[in-house]
């Protein structure tokens, strides 16, 4: 039996979904080589390497996060530096970037980008590299996830134009912003226990715990939402399954509109698409003239 065989049996026992591509590419992190490698049997482990690949085996098999072990995760097909403290991006937050870029498809137009719940920075980050004359500031009330982001921002080339500044959502901002991101804590507070526990026991709690019903987050941004948006600035709100009609309502109340909305390839709703009511007012009473 090989060393991949032995591992794959310890991370299947362990509940781990894939466990012989995740041995192997862990195998792969510890010895710094692609997993191709590993496959084609072109490289073999040293000493240190096997030392570094069970360590990294002992922590998944703990159920820690795969990214928090190798350190990064691909978003927007770029990679970010991820681990303890932060949350780790998801693919259905791709979604708001993709509908951001959709929506202001100009690659050198000058826009002023906010991320409320910054985490790594993915969202901010990834845009501001699709438009390379946009400037950016990501807000989080956690420092050990504005570490991650500052990180992110050096290795990407984008320090120069993302700033990040510890705060509680939108408190004392009184700038307007085009393209606003909205990625708040949505799970309900009795459902975390249930999550796998790599998230459950590993993520931040703060990041994902969004109260008795999941919308407490929501119910703080709204209020002062409209205030943070330019003429035609849009804000991207991401949302949990099943909350689409409960966050709209949410917003709506707060002289905000709901402008559109993303769905995932499985239909679910994903990304709401805000704007404030007033932007909404005039461009109604332009098309009539």
């Amino acid at each position: 039996m090989t060393i991949l065989d032995d591992a794959a049996i310890r991370l299947l026992k362990a509940g781990v979904e894939s466990p012989r591509s995740e041995a192997r590419l862990l195998l792969a992190h510890a010895m710094g080589v692609n997993q191709e490698d590993i496959i084609s049997g072109t490289a073999a482990p040293d000493g240190a390497a096997l030392a570094r690949f069970h360590a990294a085996l002992a922590r998944r098999s703990a159920r820690e996060p795969f990214a928090y072990i190798v350190g990064r995760r691909e978003f927007f097909s770029r990679n970010f530096a991820v681990g303890a403290g932060a949350l780790i991006p998801r693919p259905e937050s791709e979604m708001l970037v993709e509908e951001a870029v959709r929506r202001f498809p100009q690659r050198d137009e000058r826009l002023r980008v906010l991320d409320l719940g910054t985490g790594t920075g993915c969202l901010l980050l990834a845009f501001l590299a699709e438009r390379p004359e946009a400037e950016g500031l990501g807000i989080d009330v956690s420092e050990a996830a504005l570490a991650w982001a500052r990180r992110n921002a050096e290795r990407l080339g984008l320090a120069g134009r993302a700033r990040f500044v510890r705060g509680d959502w939108s408190e004392s901002l009184a700038a307007r912003f085009d393209v606003v991101f909205v990625n708040p804590p949505y799970v309900k507070t009795g459902d975390i226990v249930t999550l796998a526990p790599e998230v459950a026991a590993h993520e931040p709690a703060r990041a994902l715990d969004g109260g008795q019903d999941g919308l407490d987050a929501y119910r703080r941004i709204a209020p002062t939402l409209s205030e943070l948006l330019t003429a035609r600035g849009c804000a991207f709100v991401e949302i949990g399954e099943g909350q689409a009609e409960a966050v709209s309502s949410i917003f709506e109340k707060s002289n905000v509109l709901i402008d559109g909305t993303v769905t995932d390839l499985a239909r679910i709703y994903r990304c709401l698409v805000m704007v404030a009511a007033e932007q909404h007012s005039r461009a109604k009473q332009k098309k009539q003239l």
